[in-house]
């Protein structure tokens, strides 16, 4: 069974910092591309960085420079280090994850986790 656990939300400060941290298990997480995304209430869900299973790291306009995507392989976990946060960084943060296997792509999510910042 695929599993995709968030953490690390919270209110914090603008300016401030978080560490979200998305713990995955059910599937071969170091084939996997891995992807952090977002959503607030009444608009799409955002992509905001993405590491596949190389060196390859994307990052939205809005996020470059405050934003670091990381993964663990050995840990099975994928990070968003977020600094410099802002009020328009508001969201709940959603990971997701990409399996490809021999014609079938297999698209995972967690839960998400709410991040609100606010002085």
């Amino acid at each position: 069974q695929v599993q995709l656990v968030e953490s690390g939300g919270g209110l914090v400060q603008p300016g401030g910092s978080l560490r979200l941290s998305c713990a995955a298990s059910g599937f071969t997480f170091s084939s996997a591309a891995m992807n952090w995304y977002r959503q607030v209430p009444g608009k799409e869900r955002e992509l905001v960085a993405k590491a596949n299973a190389g060196a390859y790291r994307m990052y939205a306009d809005s996020v470059k420079g405050r934003f670091t995507i990381s993964r663990d392989n050995a840990k099975n976990t994928v990070y968003l280090q977020m600094n410099n946060l802002k009020s328009e960084d508001t969201a709940k943060y959603y990971c997701n994850a990409v399996v490809v296997v021999p014609g079938t792509m297999y698209t995972y999510w967690g839960q998400g986790t709410q991040v609100t910042v606010s002085s």
